[in-house]
């Protein structure tokens, strides 16, 4: 690699083991995706403050808003990943962060010039979750040209890390930034983010490979492939399939968080914030100490064990109450998201270190495809559910099924695969 000479591409060790810290390169990717990851938080509670404090936005067209923020992953999730595996993947990365910043731009400045709409906010919203679908698959189809595969738990746990800090702290940071300036100033230093971002990208040194030979079939054959690789490797399907269960259950809990913990707990909204946070807390954690969950059990039986020994936890919540019962709430939500941190670190180091480069974007996007088609489905579930049952039963109902998606994992060959699948 470019930066440092003491291991080759394949891991083959030519001296001792550099910290990542000292992998120059590999600091400037996690530099972006941190700066990125703060700025998407950042941006997610700015671009919805904006369509309520200066269009007066109506609760019909914040739930478009919503939706035109998530369908980009149910359009683009699959053919994303086909397109990624055709480009060199830090060019991807780049576009994706150029074109997210100027899109986000034109919120401050048509707020500016007086001719903001709320169908401008949605075309915006729904452009940039395109764009952010392709920077999410090609950031992890790109990673294995980073590293060695044989570090790539320790690299997705630093990157994970990042992600939960920026779950903590990026709606606060959105909030604060909002407060003091306006709602269209939060969106203006998210788009600066996204810039800074890419300016961390253009300076990594290592060459950006070049893409496999182009494809004879079109892309629908090579969505196709890519779901046919991650569906006939068993391990691979558990994991697909347990993590699209998982969130369908988890996500029925994330739409009535809210409501549970005003109106059941009866928390105001800072409170209701700083509870929320355990979750990010708990992830933060996980990324810390998933090197002693490997080297204590291996990674396969980690990522079984993950979910298996947390998800159960997530039932304090249904029997929090009010005053010091608020207590098991935070215990179950922090159980939740270190189990779930833990469990996405390791699975997608597996997969990353299963599949082959050339289908690297495909496998992941289908994989992604698996786990956030059903999130939308788990919204909807569970406000159905919650308005029929009540709050706290479909809580516990919530909790219950992310419990029994762990049999994917338990069923499936992960037991005993090895721990360091070669690319097939």
């Amino acid at each position: 690699m470019a930066d440092h000479g003491d291991h080759d591409r394949t891991g083959a060790a030519a001296g001792p083991v550099v910290s990542l810290w000292r992998h120059a390169d590999f600091v400037r990717l996690w530099s972006a995706n941190t700066v990125s990851q703060l700025g998407s938080r950042a941006g997610a509670i700015a671009v919805p403050l904006v369509a309520v404090t200066a269009l007066a936005a109506t609760p019909l067209e914040m739930g478009l808003l919503n939706a035109a923020g998530t369908v980009g992953a149910l359009l683009f999730g699959l053919p994303a990943g086909a397109w990624v595996d055709r480009m060199r993947r830090r060019r991807v990365l780049l576009t994706a962060d150029v074109a997210r910043a100027l899109l986000l731009l034109t919120i401050p400045l048509g707020y500016a010039a007086g001719v903001l709409t709320v169908w401008q906010l949605l075309a915006v919203a729904l452009l940039v979750s395109i764009g952010t679908i392709f920077f999410d698959v090609a950031h992890l189809a790109y990673v294995p040209a980073l590293v060695e595969r044989e570090r790539l738990i320790e690299t997705n746990a630093k990157l994970q890390a990042s992600y939960s800090v920026a779950v903590v702290t990026g709606p606060s940071l959105g909030g604060l930034i909002a407060g003091l300036a306006g709602a269209a100033a939060t969106v203006s230093v998210t788009a600066v983010t996204f810039l800074a971002s890419a300016g961390l990208l253009r300076r990594i040194r290592t060459p950006d490979p070049a893409p496999a030979a182009a494809s004879k079939q079109g892309t629908l054959a090579d969505i196709g492939e890519g779901l046919r690789f991650l569906l006939r490797d068993p391990a691979l399907r558990a994991i697909g399939f347990c993590t699209g269960s998982v969130n369908l259950f988890m996500s029925m809990v994330a739409a009535l968080l809210v409501l549970f913990l005003t109106r059941e707990l009866g928390l105001s909204p800072l409170m209701t914030g700083l509870v929320a946070a355990a979750s990010g807390a708990g992830g933060v954690l996980a990324a810390v100490t998933v090197k002693k969950w490997t080297r204590a059990f291996g990674p396969t039986r980690t990522i079984v064990l993950s979910l298996l020994l947390t998800e159960p936890l997530g039932v304090l919540m249904a029997l929090s109450s009010r005053g010091w019962g608020v207590a098991l709430f935070v215990c179950g939500w922090f159980a939740c998201g270190y189990g779930g941190t833990l469990y996405n670190v390791v699975q997608v180091s597996y997969r990353q270190s299963a599949c082959p480069d050339r289908l690297l974007g495909r496998v992941q996007a289908a994989n992604r495809f698996l786990a956030f088609a059903m999130a939308p489905v788990g919204g909807l579930l569970g406000g159905a559910l919650g308005t029929w049952l009540g709050v706290r039963p479909t809580i516990l109902i919530g909790v219950l099924g992310a419990v029994a998606s762990t049999l994917w994992l338990i069923l499936s060959p992960l037991r005993r695969a090895s721990d360091t699948p070669s690319p097939a």
